[in-house]
């Protein structure tokens, strides 16, 4: 339990330091382009070099649930309401201060992000980012990503944390609503 508050003391740090910086710790509101799905679905089949070529420059918003730092560059991944994408930060594309300011992101914080589609060698469709935006600071840590929500308890009082970090819960949820729905729909035409 002391990790956990100090997890949340670090988190209100980083937001008095946000503040310090003069950025807003919640921005607002924030023009998307098209959500992680369409992204994929539209782009999944172009080639790498094709996208080179183009130079598709996308904007996408949502919360940070991965991060992998190799010092000048950093790999994350976001996932809204649609699915995940993957984005590449680098210092040389972003400068200095925005890269160092980026340190100040949490797993769990809301970005938007503005950048151009590429592929990594994995061939993995990644957004390299040239200009991002914190929407919203989270204060609390997800649960840890390999454990999970593991208490029925705890999962069925905070739902909301547990349709974040369980993908098969929220399908789920979803599936649920649309088979209420067909029910109505199909009871009010009779």
């Amino acid at each position: 339990m002391e990790d956990y508050n100090e997890l949340i003391q670090q988190r209100f740090k980083k937001l008095a330091e946000i503040s310090a910086l003069g950025k807003k710790p919640y921005a607002g509101r924030f023009a998307v382009s098209a959500s992680a799905q369409q992204l994929q679905d539209r782009y999944e089949r172009t080639s790498k070099e094709d996208l080179e070529k183009e130079r598709v420059e996308v904007t996408v918003a949502g919360r940070v649930i991965a991060m992998r730092s190799f010092g000048k560059a950093c790999f994350s991944h976001i996932q809204d309401g649609s699915g995940k994408i993957q984005l590449y930060f680098q210092k040389n594309t972003l400068g200095g201060e925005q890269f160092d300011f980026f340190k100040k992101i949490d797993i769990g914080d809301f970005i938007g992000v503005k950048g151009f589609l590429f592929r990594t060698k994995t061939n993995e469709l990644t957004v390299d980012v040239e200009d991002f935006t914190l929407l919203s600071k989270s204060l609390r840590p997800l649960p840890e990503k390999w454990h999970g929500l593991t208490d029925v308890e705890i999962r069925y009082r905070q739902r909301y944390v547990d349709l974040i970090v369980n993908p098969e819960v929220k399908k789920v949820f979803l599936l649920r609503t649309k088979i209420i729905q067909a029910i109505r729909a199909f009871l009010n035409a009779r």
